[in-house]
């Protein structure tokens, strides 16, 4: 089942007759079907990020189209494109994006809040995750009571509570220690096995790619390779090594 079909998509900063004029992505197209876990790599200023806020509807393409869950995006108004955003995207990102003024558990089930879903529902759709994701003994601190693993967990528990149609990562373990990353790692690959979860991961941490089924790689804004994991995980990750060193990005 297709969940994203993205097709010729362009992005440009600047007017036409701008000196400062910018193409940041250059007719992108792929597709991602449910329960796929893809990454997203490139060097720096390659537009990866770029496609990431675009494809989560906080940017919009200056050509092209993408089709989540059946739904030409671009099509959206304001207030349909929020409702969009609410009930089809998790997001998971770097700095986690946890109010400070709520606890784990508001800031778990805020997606919810905002739906307008009634509180039983809210408590059970809660204890179903809170429980696998091990934060049951957190949900009452606050994000700085608790450690950056933790807070990781409530951010992709957040993420989950609204079973999305897809979940967008950025550079997820950008801020983790190596032990903290693996952990995380690990959580997402077990989202995605155990709920069938679709994951769409930016990053440029080698190791970090080595976890996905399939990765794009961008250069210049344009998609210069694909790689598909196959069975032979180490021949999977030197061949992550390969492509990043000719697109002169960062090994991990």
């Amino acid at each position: 089942m297709q969940i994203l079909k993205v097709e010729n998509i362009s992005k440009v900063y600047g007017t036409k007759k701008g000196s400062n004029r910018y193409t940041a992505l250059k007719n992108i197209s792929f597709e991602v079907n449910k329960g796929e876990f893809i990454g997203v790599m490139g060097a720096s200023g390659s537009g990866k990020t770029t496609l990431l806020n675009i494809l989560g509807s906080l940017d919009r393409p200056t050509t092209g189209r993408f089709i989540m869950n059946g739904i030409d995006v671009g099509t959206l108004r304001k207030n349909e494109l929020a409702k969009h955003r609410i009930e089809n995207i998790g997001f998971i990102f770097q700095d986690y994006n946890l109010l400070e003024t709520m606890t784990l558990k508001e800031n778990i089930i805020l997606p919810l809040s905002l739906m307008g879903m009634d509180a039983k529902t809210i408590e059970a759709k809660l204890a179903r995750f809170v429980e696998d994701l091990g934060i049951v003994h957190v949900l009452d601190k606050y994000p700085y009571e608790v450690s950056g693993g933790e807070q990781q967990r409530a951010a992709a528990c957040r993420a989950l509570i609204n079973c999305p149609k897809i979940i967008l990562a950025d550079e997820p373990t950008g801020n983790l220690d190596s032990k903290s990353g693996k952990d995380l790692l690990k959580l997402l690959s077990y989202i995605n096995k155990e709920y069938k979860a679709t994951i769409l991961m930016v990053t440029h941490d080698v190791f970090a790619a080595s976890y996905c089924q399939k990765i794009l790689f961008i250069r210049d804004g344009e998609i210069y390779n694909e790689l598909y994991s196959g069975s032979d995980k180490k021949q999977f990750f030197d061949s992550i090594i390969d492509v990043m060193s000719m697109l002169g990005g960062e090994r991990q």
